[in-house]
């Protein structure tokens, strides 16, 4: 009896399904023996690591497969997995990010007393992820992402006598929770709606089929989407996202830079059925917008690089959403690649830019260039990204009759045009080169869109206009909103707002009475009461001085894919 009910070899060969199912094989493998009593730590870390590098091997043999066109386009399933383009893309991806992150937490935990714990549910954590990534199997899939949010639980709690970890973990249990009935529910609509569990054989009856998509898949396709944001952290289910720090940071670099991505990654696997429902993809827009704009005004006032971070990939994530509604979905995947690599890069070198800070402050900050002076340097500057926005748009297949690609293209050059300042005050040579650097990010990102688009064959989709007018509209407040903070960051208008964004606009502690109403987080373990009694001293902005004078550049850079916050 075939378990998956997937018909062995229909579509995909054996030594193919072999190595999709082998980085989910070696990574439970490696978290069994690392939770043997007998085993030393030291013994352990080597076989993970060893077991990393056999994962990625695995992994980018899989796509060197699906580049010599072993599997068609579309991709292709068998023995319970599926390999097409998109997923072989993000199983390499996920390979290299966790073997970064564990050779980082060799070094990062010697010492620590539980590292046979860390390391089993790390490799546990990475094992249902890749779970994720390789199957076919709609069941398996939820059952997967599920016991990811579970293991990462243990991660999250690793240090659990301290009060802030036990209860950022508990929200994110709550959430993750919800997530998992919508997905539940979605999972049994669109098994019974299509007879399979089979993924790519739902795809393939949705394509097959005349008309519109039936009610219960649409309600199934709107459950997925409430899935994803929920799972990728939108406002108002944000807050635990932003407290996790207590979590050691290889953690919150596999959190943020793969584990938060899924909710992109399974809207992909799904993308033919979202494309066709519009009540999933509004939802998607005006929450993954909503939140992108948000988030990138509230990071303008945070001082700790972590939690700046934390709302950066708040943001990333609403706006990654926001593509996906719009159907950029080539944009998407882009979005989703460049800003794992990002982030992990950017949480492990965390300490790094904390001492570049300081420098930074101890040197002493230029002196301005004045508001004419910048804003001319800056109209400059977007005169020449619209330049090389236009000349690449022209030729791009499909983006010509489509202004949601231009919307999204837009925001880009917005995001970019900020960083070139004036040459009154960094000179003309410098000012020249960070022009030229602004336009080459603008055709970079075309570029690889093009590269994408055509490798992925997703069609360009048309989505309602008053969709892409409306994000339009907003991005385009944001870009004002900011520009008038740089204006006057001692104005009344920044000290008014100070307070809201500080404070994320107070929806999570909407979310924290009701939730904690419902399900009170449970007590910290071990010396947590007197670690509760010591005085805690927060440091306190002033928001003279926490809005940058430029910050712009800091807030739309947490948009841009690829832009540094």
């Amino acid at each position: 009896m075939n378990v998956l009910n997937v018909e062995p070899g229909a579509g995909l060969p054996l030594w193919h399904a072999a190595l999709v199912w082998a980085p989910a094989l070696l990574a439970a493998v490696a978290a069994v023996w690392a939770s043997a009593t007998a085993v030393r730590p030291s013994a352990a870390w080597r076989v993970a690591e060893g077991v990393c590098l056999a994962v990625m091997a695995a992994a980018v043999a899989s796509l060197g497969a699906v580049l010599l066109g072993a599997v068609p386009a579309g991709g292709a399933a068998g023995f319970g997995v599926r390999a097409d383009r998109v997923g072989a893309l993000v199983m390499v991806l996920v390979a290299l990010v966790g073997w970064v992150i564990v050779r980082y937490s060799h070094t990062y935990l010697l010492g620590e007393r539980k590292q046979a714990h860390y390391l089993r549910w790390l490799m546990a954590t990475l094992a249902a992820v890749q779970v994720v990534l390789a199957t076919d199997h709609i069941l398996v899939l939820a059952l997967a992402w599920t016991a990811t949010s579970l293991t990462l639980h243990h991660l999250l709690t690793f240090f659990n006598e301290r009060p802030a970890a036990v209860v950022a973990a508990h929200k994110k249990f709550i959430v993750a929770r919800l997530a998992d009935l919508c997905m539940g529910l979605a999972t049994v609509l669109l098994w019974l709606a299509y007879g399979t569990p089979s993924i790519q054989a739902m795809l393939a009856k949705a394509a097959a089929a005349q008309g519109a998509l039936p009610a219960s898949v649409q309600v199934a396709v709107v459950l997925l989407a409430c899935t994803a944001v929920l799972k990728c952290a939108q406002l108002p289910f944000h807050g635990w996202l932003i407290q996790v720090m207590e979590a050691p940071t290889p953690v919150s670099a596999l959190l943020h830079a793969g584990v938060v991505n899924l909710g992109g990654f399974v809207l992909l696997r799904f993308a033919p059925l979202v494309s066709d429902v519009p009540a999933a993809q509004v939802l998607l827009v005006v929450v993954g917008a909503a939140t992108a704009v948000l988030a990138a005004l509230v990071m303008t006032t945070r001082i700790s690089i972590k939690v700046m971070l934390a709302w950066s990939t708040c943001a990333q994530m609403g706006f990654m959403l926001m593509q996906c509604g719009l159907g950029a979905w080539d944009m998407a995947l882009l979005h989703l690649l460049a800003h794992s690599l990002y982030k992990a890069h950017a949480f492990l070198g965390a300490g790094g830019a904390v001492r570049r800070a300081q420098v930074a402050q101890l040197a002493g900050a230029p002196a301005g260039a004045g508001l004419a002076a910048s804003a001319a340097g800056a109209l400059v500057g977007l005169g020449l990204v619209a330049a090389a926005l236009a000349l690449w748009g022209a030729w791009l297949p499909g983006m010509a009759a489509s202004p949601a690609m231009w919307v999204l293209a837009g925001i880009v050059a917005l995001a970019v045009v900020p960083l070139v300042g004036s040459p009154a005050g960094q000179g003309p040579a410098l000012w020249l080169r960070q022009c030229a650097g602004a336009v080459a990010v603008v055709m970079a990102y075309l570029g690889l869109h093009a590269l994408l688009g055509g490798w992925l064959g997703t069609p360009v989709a048309q989505p309602p206009a008053a969709l892409w007018m409306g994000v339009a509209a907003a991005f385009a407040a944001l870009f004002v909103l900011q520009a008038a903070l740089a204006a006057a960051p001692r104005g009344a208008l920044a000290l008014r707002l100070y307070p809201w964004f500080y404070g994320g606009l107070f929806l999570d502690e909407k979310f924290n009475s009701l939730a904690f109403a419902i399900w009170a987080p449970p007590s910290p373990t071990a010396h947590s009461a007197a670690m509760a009694s010591l005085p805690v001293v927060a440091p306190v902005a002033s928001p003279l001085t926490t809005f940058p004078a430029r910050p712009e550049a800091a807030a739309l850079s947490s948009i841009a894919p690829g832009a540094q916050p």
